[in-house]
Parts: C-alpha cells; sequence; structure tokens
C-alpha cells in the first residue's frame, strides 16, 4: 500500500512528485526486503495466544496431563488400599472425596485414574487420525475407482452404531475364562474406539486432499515429473493436516468420554484397571447413598472434554483464515 502522504504532496509540483513517488518504491523495496514470511502456523499461533479460551483449556488439560504421569504429587495414597470400617464415608477432612463401598478413597482413585482414561483418549485418537488420514489422503488423491472404493469401505463402518459395535467388538474380545492384565484390557478399548472411529477422519482428509490436489504447486510438482508418494508427503499432507488436527483435538475428549461410557456399560477398561469410567461404573447402584462416588469421577471426566473441546474450538478459528 502506498503512502498518502507522497500521494498528496505530488500535486503541487511534478519534481516533487516523482521524488516522492521514488522515495515511496525505495521504502517499499526495504520494508519488503525486512518483512519475513509469514506462515500459517505462525499465524495460528499468534492468534491462539490472544484466545483466553485457549490460555484456560490449555492450563486445564496441563494440570490432567501433569496428573496422569505423577499422579503421586497430588496424594501419596494407594488407590488399592481398601478400609472397609470406612465404607462409602461422604467426604472429609480425612478424604476429601469420600469412600467408595470397597473403602476406597476416591480422591486418590480419581488422581491415579487419569492415566488410563488419559491414554485411552491419547491412543485411540492417535490410531484413528493415522488409519483415516492414510485412507483419506489415499482417496483423495487416487482415481476415480480407488475413492470410490474406500469411500464404500468407510460408509460400512461409519453406518455401525458407535455403541452397538463396541459392545460386538468387546464382548468378542473379553473371554470369560482369561484374567487378562491391564495393557490389554487399554488395547482392546482402544482398538474397538479406532475401528469405530477412522471414517470421520478418513473424510476430512479426502476433502483437504480433493482441495489441495487442484492448487497450482501441485499441478507444478506433477508436471515437473515428482512422484506420487513426494507430491503426497512434500506438498499434500503439510497443507491438509490443519483441519485434521482439529478433529483429533476434539476426538480426544469424545473418546475420553467413550471410555467412560464403555465402563459404564460395563464393557470397558474394568478392574485391576483404574480410570474414572471404571470409577463411574462403581458407583452406579451407590448414587442415592453415596453420590460422591460418581460426581466426583464424572466431574473429571466432564471438565477434561469441555477443555478438549475448547482448545480443538480454539485451533480451528485460529487455523481457518475466514474467522479472523
Amino acid at each position: 500500500m502506498s503512502d498518502p502522504g507522497s500521494v498528496s504532496g505530488g500535486a503541487g509540483l511534478e519534481a516533487s512528485a516523482a521524488a516522492g513517488v521514488d522515495q515511496a518504491s525505495h521504502l517499499d523495496d526495504s520494508s519488503q526486503k525486512q518483512r519475513k514470511p509469514r506462515s500459517l502456523w505462525s499465524d495460528a499461533w499468534g492468534e491462539l495466544r490472544r484466545k483466553p479460551t485457549f490460555i484456560i483449556s490449555l492450563v486445564i488439560i496441563a494440570v490432567i496431563v501433569l496428573m496422569a504421569i505423577w499422579p503421586t504429587l497430588f496424594t501419596s495414597v494407594d488407590p488399592r488400599a481398601a478400609n472397609l470400617d470406612k465404607s462409602l464415608q461422604s467426604p472429609s477432612g480425612d478424604a476429601w472425596f469420600g469412600y467408595d463401598l470397597q473403602g476406597y478413597d476416591v480422591y486418590a482413585r480419581a488422581m491415579h485414574g487419569t492415566r488410563a482414561s488419559l491414554l485411552v483418549g491419547l491412543f485411540a485418537t492417535l490410531l484413528t487420525v493415522l488409519i483415516g488420514s492414510i485412507i483419506g489422503i489415499i482417496a483423495g488423491y487416487a482415481k476415480t475407482w480407488l475413492d470410490s472404493l474406500l469411500s464404500r469401505f468407510g460408509d460400512i463402518f461409519a453406518g455401525i452404531p458407535f455403541v452397538l459395535g463396541a459392545i460386538v467388538i468387546l464382548t468378542t474380545l473379553n473371554a470369560p475364562s482369561e484374567n487378562p492384565g491391564q495393557v490389554r484390557i487399554i488395547t482392546q478399548v482402544v482398538l474397538s474406539i479406532a475401528v469405530l472411529s477412522w471414517p470421520v477422519a478418513m473424510r476430512i482428509m479426502r476433502s483437504a486432499t480433493l482441495v489441495a490436489k487442484q492448487q497450482d504447486y501441485v499441478r507444478a510438482a506433477r508436471g515437473l515429473g515428482a512422484s506420487p508418494l513426494r507430491i503426497v508427503f512434500r506438498h499434500l499432507l503439510p497443507n491438509t493436516v490443519a483441519p485434521v488436527l482439529v478433529y483429533a483435538t476434539i476426538a480426544l475428549g469424545a473418546f475420553i468420554g467413550a471410555e467412560a461410557t464403555l465402563a459404564f456399560l460395563g464393557i470397558g477398561l474394568r478392574p485391576p484397571v483404574v480410570s474414572w469410567g471404571v470409577m463411574i461404573s462403581e458407583s452406579r447402584d451407590y448414587f442415592q447413598s453415596a453420590p460422591h462416588m460418581l460426581l466426583f469421577p464424572a466431574g473429571f471426566v466432564t471438565i477434561t472434554v469441555l477443555a478438549f473441546v475448547m482448545l480443538g474450538d480454539a485451533v480451528r478459528d485460529a487455523l481457518d483464515p475466514k474467522s479472523r
């Protein structure tokens, strides 16, 4: 944009106008040399730092991650130390969240249960995004018949109701005669969530790939003889990851809620695993006599899901140039 002062000054004398134009062009050239190119990610980060919702959600998530990594920073009580004399006791100074039926400290179990709930959400999100992104970018970039085949394949899984599909998968994997360890129990829940959720990530990646492959830089790379693999990793993937990142942020919170739902139904995580969903499942028959058994773990699930949804909304607005 030219300097208004130089334009108005040139209305009097031709010589001063020419000098003003030369000076303006010189300043413009200097500013262009000094100006550094800005990327979408740098603009998004600058936008995120000004959003209170982003800061609040990031602080909440940071505390939750700290609880998952180092629960002993928040409590020194063993979450599996039972004291039947204190069964169903209400919150007090000795136990901030009270005790459950077995005499377990609800606060200690909530702190230690953060890890399993967060691991399920994190690994389910990573697996969902990985499967969906690979299939989506292949479908979006490939020829028509392969796109149709992969899209119909995704529609089959998308048409399966989540709860019904999870019941079928988890009841098939859970043999009554076995006593699986914590790793296997968590792995089964992660796989069931990912198998039923990847079509959403696939559709998002496919749509972004269809738009990106029509851009001039992709056509130029194809014209210069670049291989499809190079085009995908060098040009398509960096320019299609933003919408998938937004979905992943929101999905992580949703999958933590899904873990609690499956555990409540008795088909998800179960003892010896300690998680928020397991605590909610164990409290369903004692809500009237000991509501604290349900309210505190359910509160952690609600706050965590809300934090990730707020973070996802903030990231989506920051990565969308039309919103600015």
